[in-house]
C-alpha cells in the first residue's frame, strides 16, 4: 500500500490522509483479516500524549493517525503539507460503514450505553441497508475486571467482526486499542463521540463552525459543566506549545523535508 506523508505535532505523529485514503486502508486491512488500530486525533489527544510520555507510543505506533481537528490540519500545512485535510471521526465512521456495507465486511461496536448503541444501530441499518453489525458491546464506564475484559474479547472474536468501532473516549479508547491489538484480529478505530452524534443524543456543530476550527467552542457552550475544565487547559496549552514548535521550525528549519512519508503497513518507530 502506498505511503502517506506525516508530521509530528508536539511529538505526536499525524498522518496527512483523507477520507478516501483512510477508508481504503481500513477496508483493505479488514478484508485481509489483519490486526490494526487507527487513532482519530484531536488537539485533546495531542496534549494528552504531550503531557504523558507513556502515552506517546500509543499514538505513534498506531497504523494510521488522522487529523480530526482543524488546528492539526493547519499544523500539518504550516509544517509543509499544504494538501492536508481534516478526517473527522464521525464522518470517517460513515465512510467506513458505507464501504463495509458495500463490501460485506462485518462491523462491531464497542462503547457507549446500551441505549445509544441501539439508536446508533438503527441509524446505521437505515442509512446503509444490509450492513452487517456483528456485535454491540457497552462496557461499564469504570475500569474493567480481568474477567469482564476476557468476556468482551471472546464476544468480539466470536462475532467475526473485521472492523471494530471503539467509542469510549480519549485517551481511554487509544490505550484500549493498543493493548488489544495483539489479541483481536480486527481493525479497531477510535471514533470518540460518533455513537452519540449519529444517534442524535449529542448535537454536532454546523459544518461551517467545524471547518473554521471552532467546534471546541460549540461543544463547550453545549456541555459547559463537562468540558470547561478540559478546554480551559488544552486550548491555551496547545497554542503555547505548538507556537514554540512553529517558531523553532521557521527559525532553524526542520530536520525533515516536506516529502517525509511513512508506510502505514509498517508503523514508524522514530
Amino acid at each position: 500500500m502506498s505511503t502517506v506523508a506525516h508530521r509530528r505535532i508536539l511529538d505526536t505523529r499525524i498522518d496527512a490522509t483523507n477520507y478516501r485514503d483512510a477508508t481504503r486502508r481500513i477496508t483493505g486491512w479488514a478484508q485481509a483479516g489483519e490486526a490494526r488500530y487507527v487513532c482519530v486525533t484531536s488537539v485533546h489527544g495531542v496534549i494528552e500524549a504531550h503531557e504523558d510520555p507513556a502515552l506517546q507510543p500509543v499514538w505513534n505506533e498506531s497504523d494510521l493517525n488522522t487529523p480530526d481537528g482543524m488546528p492539526l490540519v493547519w499544523g500539518l500545512r504550516a509544517l509543509g503539507i499544504p494538501e492536508a485535510e481534516r478526517v473527522y471521526g464521525p464522518d470517517l465512521t460513515l465512510h467506513v460503514c458505507r464501504a463495509a456495507a458495500e463490501e460485506g465486511i462485518p462491523i462491531g461496536l464497542y462503547g457507549g450505553t446500551t441505549e445509544s448503541l441501539n439508536d446508533f444501530s438503527v441509524f446505521l441499518e437505515q442509512r446503509f441497508p444490509g450492513i452487517d453489525l456483528a456485535c454491540q458491546i457497552s462496557p461499564p464506564f469504570r475500569p474493567l475486571t480481568d474477567k469482564e475484559n476476557e468476556e468482551y474479547v471472546r464476544q468480539i472474536k466470536e462475532s467475526g467482526a473485521r472492523i471494530l468501532l471503539v467509542g469510549i473516549g480519549c485517551p481511554k479508547q487509544e490505550k484500549w486499542m493498543a493493548a488489544h491489538k495483539d489479541r483481536l484480529q480486527t481493525v479497531m478505530i477510535g471514533v470518540g463521540a460518533a455513537f452519540d452524534f449519529h444517534s442524535g443524543r449529542v448535537s454536532q456543530a454546523p459544518n461551517f463552525i467545524r471547518q473554521n476550527g471552532f467546534e471546541w467552542l460549540f461543544r463547550l457552550l453545549s456541555e459547559p459543566s463537562r468540558l470547561w475544565s478540559r478546554y480551559s487547559h488544552i486550548v491555551p496549552k496547545f497554542i503555547g506549545a505548538f507556537g514554540k514548535q512553529l517558531t523553532r521550525h521557521y527559525l532553524f528549519g526542520s530536520r525533515k523535508t516536506s516529502s517525509q512519508v511513512r508506510n502505514p503497513t509498517k508503523p514508524s518507530a522514530e
